[in-house]
């Protein structure tokens, strides 16, 4: 508005004077600056106030002293005496005329008879006329703008616009605004001055003369405003009003521009509102006001104002009047003077031709960027980069000039320094258009050898560890592999925005860097000299050496110029601690992939070398002494996950590419199983699982790599233990560990058991000490504790000895399970074992887990060892199928050796080996469980016991019928019930012994090893075991129900004793699980039973009816719709015995009319009974026949049929 330019403006000390209503800095004032504030003094001075107080009265007399010599206060005085209650009705009812008309410019109510102008009219009036003429020209204009909403215009009007006249019509102007305020609202009489002459000045006076609506008025004018005020004429004029109102009131020239921000409107304004704050600033090493704010409105998380301000830079870039009216063009001079301000001394771009890479740092013409502008250096780069990368800025030639020379300015060994140096390389990165010339090109690549040449100096004297050499040399190894969007990512991460960078205009910056200053093999030489960054974590940000030497093992870089990383890799990995840095298993993962694979298949030798054992062990030392020696270990928990991880990802990758290397005739060193039997691998994993949120994804990937390779340490009941172990209950017994639990000493403990048969209290008091300890302080013990394991075999020893024992050998099972197993395995052996002298190895173990079993046959009846025993079979069983599946993998050269001549046979000898594993260890699978279920029967001294316990159970199930015919009369039967019945005591006395516990522990392992591979339990019941174990074995085997699927197959084997042992499990199937399916199978049998009727000799009809009829029980029991089946079978059988001893002299006539009347009439039990014929005599019960052993066979099944289903027993 450079119409207001000549005009006298109220002055910021006016303006807080007339805020705080200061009297005595009112009249300090000037007569001139006195003159725009008189309408707000006079009505101060004139109206009744509501403050009564003696210091406001005192106040007022100044404001009326003040006023006394002034002139110009009479004609305000007479303004104030008008009655504005009419005039306000006057001038509603012109509104409503003026609607009425459409808002044409007809008859005016307010204003009628103008003779002359507006100018002339407004002098010969008198002060009612005047506020008429002014109040119907401001209600004309504000009419006006209601109705054309957006769209500007410039009012003309003389009132407004005459130079003589302006006072007298502003004081008019604010006293209708402040009398009538409801009809003149200050935000649409602000918004109206927008559209004449000299509105601004206009708006100035008006806000000082009501200061409290400051706020108010700039808020209304933004909200009405422009989205981009520079492209119009109401734009500018806006801006310039809300400037003149923040000049008059600079205190709040900030919020102002926090509303331009906040509605998105106006940026000029902000811009504008920054630029006037900026020269008031007096530091010059500070980053400015206007650099803080426009890269917060670039760099912000607000994509909206980022969008808003990107536009003004675009569009003020598009017009063609650049000059010094822009606010654009304002900003872009006033960043460029302040570049220009923190520029070392002028330097020319003509680089001498013997100025060489290398010279000295401290030459004068290069001198550097002082430390205090450092920090200010930075956010004008980063600020510069943001207007040109997400705004569009396209930089004249003299900021393009000036910005290359502070961005090859050589800044102090500071930290700031540091990050100057990044930013300054990524910025020539994004932008290289600003290096244009061959002179400007030389300096770059002199400021580049610069930073090659001084990186080591910078990080040891700064003390950063990220430093921008590993940048560099991540950029030269990106470009030499040819990976520039990995490039793009690195600057933009660097410079901490994303802004759009062409890979093709990396071009030039690659030949640079490949040809000239870094070469492949400097890259490579160089990397390998880099120090470790030391305590390596994820809180160490930016780009480190590790970032270089993985993208290097990447390319293969090392392998190709035959440099050694093994070093550099080990040191790193040992210089680890927590929060896991996320570039530390993709480094592993790739240095595996160097030592395995060859760079090439011309030079197959080309690989990097392995860690050696020996280093791994060093990491390792003390890890297994106890608490104590753990306390001086050289080496922290995270590098030792980290090797851990780097070992079991390295074998894992051995077998993984184990054919690979066979075909190209490698093979690379794998660890020894000794280095692997010394490493605490389940420890390591507890440990890891304690810390899972700083160790990232490493907690997760060891337990892959484990459940893989070591299934025997992944068993899901040792972490189901390992809750209680290291839960709640174990947090409050280590409250209650007193001092005395801490002397025991594994030597106590050892002497202790020595004197275990005289003392049992001294031992027992030890291991209740001991289970207040936690795994890892158990550690020392589990020697003593292992090895006197065979001394608790002797009868006498009390059961909570055993039982602490278990509960301490489960606690160190979590942290040292496979030397545990080994030791336990040994202690446990027959003392009589001449046969072996030396102790078993955890590989004798693996090859053959049945080794377990072949120890002490009392554990066999002590379930506390029992369990431990199971515990190990169940591990050991797992680890010799990883063993095996390793030890296939691992030999697959001789597969690929025979092939060689004959590529149609090549996968005829892998399938054959894999056969033969599973052959193998389904042949060891079975041999566990039948030697598990021989364990299960009862010995010779059990039998009296368990025969009377079990009486009664057998009585209760049908298909527990004895094998061999019934020869006890049914009189006989009840007695012998009853006196079960008495003895009940006794039974359940028996039914809590030994034995009965170890059948338990055994057929929860059966059930878990049924389950995870149900072909086990075929080949069991294919191979067949006792009968008398069938009832423990359904009833005690949840997962038996599998059975129901083969039993078919079974059954159609052509071995009768298969077909025998399928129909009598099918019985205690079919009581146990009554379900459709084993109704299908039931009626399966019995239709084999009758087949087998008529093809059966008569020898093998009676070996095999005599141990399945009773079966027939069962199956009635379970399904009594077979009834009538299974009496007709019975009938048939009977009918077939009869006839083959048609011609003796025994008549078995009365026997099948007997089984007839049987069949027809059931409810005649009692009578049958009692029939001479149905007794049989001591002769029969001792013939040899085997038909009539049949028929009485036949008869009993009859009788026990017809008493379960009549009796429902």
């Amino acid at each position: 508005m450079a119409d207001c330019s000549a005009l006298q403006f109220v002055s910021p000390y006016a303006f807080e004077a007339m805020q705080k209503v200061d009297v005595v800095r009112l009249a300090a004032l000037s007569d001139p600056e006195l003159r725009l504030l008189l309408p707000c003094l006079v009505r101060m001075a004139l109206c009744a106030p509501a403050d009564q107080s003696q210091g406001w009265a005192q106040d007022k007399k100044l404001i009326l002293r003040l006023l006394s010599g002034v002139e110009a206060v009479n004609s305000i005085v007479a303004l104030l005496s008008v009655d504005f209650h009419a005039l306000e009705q006057d001038a509603n009812k012109e509104q409503q005329l003026r609607h009425k008309l459409g808002g044409g410019s007809g008859e005016s109510i307010l204003v009628s008879q103008l003779q002359h102008g507006l100018t002339l009219e407004f002098e010969h009036s008198d002060s009612p006329r005047r506020l008429r003429l002014v109040l119907s020209e401001l209600l004309a204009i504000m009419n006006k703008v209601a109705e054309t909403n957006c769209e500007f215009f410039l009012k003309s009007s003389e009132l407004f616009e005459s130079p003589v006249y302006l006072e007298e019509a502003a004081d008019v102007l604010c006293i209708l605004q402040a009398e009538l305020p409801s009809l003149l609202p200050i935000v649409d009489v602000a918004e109206a001055l927008l559209h004449v002459k000299n509105g601004a000045w206009f708006l100035c006076l008006l806000v000082a003369n009501v200061p409290d609506s400051f706020n108010e008025v700039c808020r209304g004018l933004i909200k009405n405003g422009e989205r981009q005020d520079e492209e119009s004429l109401g734009g500018r004029r806006r801006t310039e009003a809300l400037r003149q109102l923040c000049k008059m009131n600079p205190a709040q020239a900030l919020r102002v521009r926090g509303m331009v921000v906040e509605e998105c409107h106006l940026p000029g304004l902000g811009v504008g509102l920054t630029l006037d704050h900026t020269k008031n600033e007096s530091s010059e090493d500070s980053v400015s006001d206007l650099v803080c704010f426009v890269s917060g409105l670039l760099l912000g998380t607000n994509a909206k104002v980022r969008t808003w301000f990107g536009t003004f830079i675009r569009n003020g870039q598009q017009r063609k009047r650049e000059t010094v009216s822009s606010v654009l063009w304002q900003m872009r001079r006033q960043l460029l003077l302040e570049l220009m301000g923190i520029l070392p001394t002028v330097r020319s771009m003509h680089v001498p031709e013997e100025a060489e890479a290398d010279m000295e740092p401290n030459v004068s013409v290069y001198s550097g960027l002082k430390e205090e502008h450092v920090v200010k250096a930075s956010a004008l780069l980063r600020l510069y980069c943001a207007l040109m990368g997400i705004a569009g800025l396209k930089p004249t030639d003299e900021e393009a000039e000036q910005l290359l020379q502070l961005m090859t300015s050589r800044p102090p060994a500071t930290p700031a320094g540091v990050r100057f140096v990044s930013l300054s390389f990524c910025m020539l990165l994004a932008f290289s258009t600003l290096v244009s010339t061959p002179e400007q090109e030389q300096l770059m690549v002199m400021w580049l050898s610069w930073m090659i040449k001084e990186e080591a100096y910078f990080e040891s004297t700064s003390g950063v560890s990220a430093s921008f050499g590993e940048m560099l040399l991540l950029v030269a190894m990106y470009f030499h592999s040819n990976q520039l969007s990995a490039i793009i990512d690195l600057v933009c991460s660097t410079l901490g925005m994303k802004i759009v960078i062409k890979p093709s205009s990396l071009s030039r910056m690659k030949t640079i860097f490949t040809q000239e200053i870094f070469t492949e093999q400097v890259v490579t030489a160089h990397a390998v000299r880099v120090a470790v960054t030391g305590n390596l974590s994820a809180n160490i940000t930016g780009f480190l050496p590790i970032h270089c030497i993985y993208q290097l093992l990447r390319s293969r870089s090392f392998t190709k110029h035959k440099v050694s990383i093994k070093d550099w890799i080990y040191r790193q990995l040992c210089e680890t601690t927590t929060p896991l840095h996320p570039q530390l298993l993709p480094l592993i993962d790739v240095y595996i992939n160097s030592v395995l694979t060859p760079a090439s298949k011309s030079n197959p030798e080309a690989t990097n070398q392995p860690i050696t054992e020996q280093e791994i062990l060093n990491v390792f030392e003390g890890l297994m002494g106890g608490e104590n020696a753990r306390l001086n270990q050289r080496y922290g928990i995270t590098a030792q996950l980290l090797v851990l991880y780097y070992i079991l990802s390295y074998e894992e990758a051995i077998l993984a590419s184990s054919k690979t290397l066979a075909a190209m005739q490698r093979k690379p060193k794998s660890y020894s199983p000794a280095l692997m039997d010394q490493i605490p691998i389940k420890y390591l994993i507890r440990q890891a699982q304690g810390l899972q949120q700083e160790l990232g994804g490493l907690h997760s990937a060891l337990l892959r790599l484990l459940a893989t390779n070591y299934p025997h340490l992944s068993i899901v009941d040792d972490w189901i233990c390992e809750e209680h172990i290291t839960g709640t209950d174990a947090l409050l017994r280590r409250m209650l560990l007193t001092d005395a639990a801490k002397k025991h000493s594994p030597k106590q403990l050892q002497e202790a058991f020595s004197a275990l048969q005289a003392n049992h209290t001294q031992v027992l008091q030890i291991l209740e000490h001991l289970t207040l300890l936690s795994a890892g302080e158990l550690i020392p013990y589990a020697e003593a504790l292992t090895s006197n394991m065979n001394q608790l075999l002797y009868p006498g020893i009390p059961r909570r000895i055993l039982q602490t024992v278990n509960r301490l050998w489960m606690a160190l099972n979590t942290v040292m399970p496979r030397r545990l197993w080994v030791m336990t395995a040994n202690a446990l052996q027959p003392s009589n074992n001449v046969v072996r002298q030396q102790k078993y190895t955890q590989k004798d173990l693996m090859i053959d887990p049945l080794i377990v079993l072949r120890c002490d046959q009392r554990v066999h009846r002590c379930p506390p060892l029992m369990d431990i025993t199971l515990h190990m079979l169940n591990g050991y069983l797992l680890a010799s199928k990883a063993f095996l599946s390793a030890h296939l993998k691992e030999t697959a050269d001789q597969d690929i050796r025979p092939s060689q001549n004959n590529l149609m046979g090549l996968e005829a000898p892998e399938v054959t080996r894999e056969e033969l594993k599973n052959a193998l260890l389904a042949a060891q699978d079975s041999a566990a469980v039948q030697i598990l279920l021989e364990i299960c029967l009862p010995m010779e001294e059990e039998k009296p016991l368990i025969n009377n316990s079990c009486g009664r159970q057998q009585k209760g199930i049908p298909g527990a019928a004895n094998s061999s015919p019934r020869k006890k009369k049914l009189k006989e039967e009840e007695e012998e019930e009853m006196e079960v019945e008495g003895n009940g005591e006794k039974e359940e006395k028996s039914l809590l012994c030994n034995l009965r516990e170890v059948q338990c522990l055994i057929c929860c392992l059966l059930h878990q090893m049924f389950i995870a591979d149900p072909n086990i339990a075929k080949l069991v019941h294919f191979q067949g075991y006792p009968y008398e174990l069938l009832g423990l074995t359904v009833a005690g085997i949840p997962s038996m129900h599998i059975c129901l699927d083969f039993i078919p197959e079974l059954i159609a084997q052509p071995e009768l004793e298969k077909q025998i042992f399928a129909i009598q499990l099918l019985s205690y199937l079919c009581i146990q699980y009554a379900l459709p399916k084993s109704l299908s199978v039931a009626r399966l049998a019995i239709n084999v039973m009758g087949t087998l009727l008529t093809v059966l000799t008569e020898a093998k009809r009676y070996t095999f009816f005599v141990p399945t009829l009773p079966c027939l029980v069962s199956f009635c029991q379970a399904f009594p719709p077979l009834y009538e089946d299974i009496m007709s079978l019975l009938i048939q059988i009977g009918q077939v015995c009869a006839s083959d001893v048609a011609t003796e002299t025994r008549d078995f006539d009365p026997i099948i009319t007997r089984l007839q009347q049987l069949k027809e009439k059931p409810y005649e039990r009692t009578r049958l009974h009692k029939e001479p014929g149905h007794k049989t005599g001591p002769g029969d019960t001792s013939s040899l026949d085997p038909n009539v052993q049949l028929c009485q066979c036949i008869e009993n099944t009859f009788i026990e049929i017809i008493n379960m289903s009549v009796g429902g027993v």
